[in-house]
């Protein structure tokens, strides 16, 4: 099956999802991701705006902000399929954008460059063991992460990892996958297959 039809069919899994167990389920992704060493250690991390039925992201930004990190959320350069990493300390300086995005107010918000954020927490649909993911389609993050050179997290529901994904020559596989039953090291999984 192609990239394109299993993300259709993950993402109308997700859409049957129960509001409330949604919740409950984020809520322990994000406990996990707290513990890590790659969070505790990352003053600046860059995150987006997630939209149901992913993670959500809000609980996650909001602990990252009491624990006095610097938060930056995309703003998607549609022409170039490039993202600007902005620093926001409020949801109010976010504005939606094309298909219900929220992304930051450019005139609110001051861009932060790729080399000072230590951790990305990199969004997707599935997931394979060793990192590799089907995102939305639109190939941003592959692009960015080409050089990244900090931490890569996904946050994922159980449901949404499988052992392996279609790849091309251009995916970048993330370095962990949290889910709220285990912390997936896809770096190991990546030496040992």
């Amino acid at each position: 099956m192609d990239k394109k039809n299993i993300r259709h069919q993950m993402l109308q899994k997700l859409n049957t999802m129960n509001i409330e167990n949604h919740a409950r389920l984020s809520r322990e992704i994000i406990q996990h991701v707290i513990q890590l060493d790659a969070y505790k250690n990352a003053k600046t991390i860059g995150v987006t705006i997630s939209r149901f039925p992913e993670v959500d992201t809000r609980p996650f930004i909001e602990a990252a902000w009491e624990a006095g990190k610097k938060i930056v959320v995309p703003k998607c350069i549609r022409e170039t399929r490039a993202m600007d990493f902005r620093l926001i300390t409020s949801f109010e300086q976010l504005e939606t954008v094309y298909i219900d995005l929220l992304e930051p107010i450019v005139n609110e918000t001051s861009s932060v460059r790729k080399e000072d954020i230590e951790l990305q927490i990199v969004p997707g649909v599935v997931f394979s063991k060793d990192g590799y993911r089907i995102g939305f389609g639109g190939g941003y993050y592959d692009r960015y992460m080409a050089d990244y050179k900090g931490e890569t997290i996904s946050l994922a529901f159980n449901c949404q990892t499988t052992e392996v994904v279609p790849t091309e020559h251009h995916d970048i596989p993330v370095n962990t996958i949290i889910t709220e039953k285990k912390i997936i090291d896809c770096q190991r999984n990546r030496k040992s297959s």
